[in-house]
């Protein structure tokens, strides 16, 4: 009897793993950037929105940011969950959710369910992200794991680059651009699915599941000094990124007084595209060097996006935009290679979980407020102010840095 289930089982396992790896990498590349093609739509559709269905500007700001409350609250408790369980489970699950996400944004009659959808995209992408990654690696050959490695970081900034892009010319080219953009990312992630559940599971169950998914958030003393000095830049680039994302497409509009669906996707493109390209470009570079030139460069870009508002010039602020996304690109990868180094094998998820609430609390809060500011103050003494405080943030982190060479030095 004992060898008739073996005899089963095998063909079974055999059917399940039918996809070559080649396809199964390609595929699982593809199901990633979907995530973030998703979330990146989102940045000029809400303008779209806002001209249809007339709510305040706190109402849109909210609608960008609570994508980050979903990421965060899935990422801190689910983002271990696929070392245990397996990765395959983790990442149909977060599919699956994502499709609930992109249906509700394809029928949504008001901004509520904006919102709702927002959230519900935030807790796909945070299930998801960690276990993509690990599986975009794991999938690739022995020799060519670096390959996994950039696929991951194109798939995120690249998928929010191009998906600003696409919901921009869908804009501007016809007048049924949600349907049509949401309709697309349906059969993307049902795809998605399928060839995650047909691809080869590249981690083993093990206990733990539950000890797991308690949120970990802790950096060792050893880290300490060089988390301080690297939290203000990472917490102003994730800020300007908010601002991208979140900000400049609506202050077409508003602020330029240009109506163009286009160039509220170029708005939102521009700096998750810099930031992709230099994030690879910066990989080999020294992270101390990374990271001053990343605050920089990041400071040039507050100045620049400043000085276009000020001086009404949408080209100038896309340049600011495209100087900051240098700043995100040099200056988040350099903190991660200076700080996790500094961790042991078994703090790091306490480590990830510390840089994830900087960033994503961050890229959320700071906008909510700034939504709240335009009322009193108005858009431009509102994204003044928002964008000055980064201005303040980087400094901090310059000054840390400072500190770190002249010990380093001495």
């Amino acid at each position: 009897m004992s060898s008739i289930p073996g005899t089963i089982e095998a063909p079974s396992t055999r059917r399940r793993r039918t996809l070559p790896a080649g396809l199964a990498l390609t595929g699982a590349a593809l199901a990633f950037t979907s995530l973030y093609l998703a979330a990146g739509v989102l940045t000029p559709l809400l303008v779209l929105y806002r001209q249809q269905w007339n709510f305040a500007p706190s109402l849109l700001t909210l609608a960008f940011a609570v994508y980050a409350i979903g990421f965060l609250a899935a990422v801190l408790t689910l983002g271990s969950l696929s070392d245990h369980v397996g990765r395959r489970p983790v990442l149909i699950g977060a599919l699956v959710i994502q499709l609930a996400s992109n249906a509700l944004f394809l029928v949504a009659p008001d901004v509520s369910w904006v919102i709702a959808g927002r959230i519900v995209q935030g807790v796909a992408s945070g299930a998801a992200t960690a276990a993509f990654t690990a599986a975009l690696v794991e999938l690739t050959p022995p020799n060519r794991k670096r390959l996994g490695t950039v696929l991951g970081s194109v798939g995120l900034t690249g998928g929010l680059s191009a998906g600003s892009l696409l919901a921009g010319l869908a804009i501007q080219l016809t007048p049924r651009a949600n349907s049509i953009v949401f309709a697309v990312l349906i059969v993307l992630t049902i795809l998605g699915a399928v060839v995650i559940a047909l691809s080869p599971e590249t981690m083993p169950r093990t206990a733990g599941a539950l000890r797991s998914m308690v949120p970990r958030v802790a950096i060792p003393p050893a880290a300490r000094a060089e988390f301080a000095a690297a939290a203000p830049v990472v917490a102003a680039v994730w800020m300007l990124a908010g601002l991208s994302g979140g900000l400049a497409p609506s202050m077409v509009r508003s602020v330029f007084h240009l109506d163009s669906g286009l160039l509220n996707g170029v708005a939102g493109f521009i700096a998750p595209a810099v930031s992709a390209i230099v994030g690879l470009t910066f990989a080999r570079v020294d992270p101390r060097r990374a990271m001053i030139i990343g605050i920089y460069a990041s400071l040039a870009g507050a100045i620049g996006i400043i000085g276009g508002v000020f001086a009404g010039s949408l080209a100038v602020m896309i340049i600011g935009q495209a100087v900051a996304g240098v700043g995100f690109g040099a200056s988040f990868t350099a903190a991660l290679r200076l700080i996790f180094p500094l961790a042991a094998a078994h703090q790091r998820a306490g480590v990830v979980g510390g840089i994830y609430v900087v960033s994503y609390l961050a890229f959320g809060l700071p906008i909510v407020i700034e939504g709240q500011l335009v009322g009193p103050l108005g858009e431009v003494p509102a994204v003044v102010c928002y964008t000055a405080l980064t201005v303040l943030l980087t400094l901090i982190s310059l000054a840390g840095q400072t500190r770190i060479r002249g010990r380093t030095r001495g």
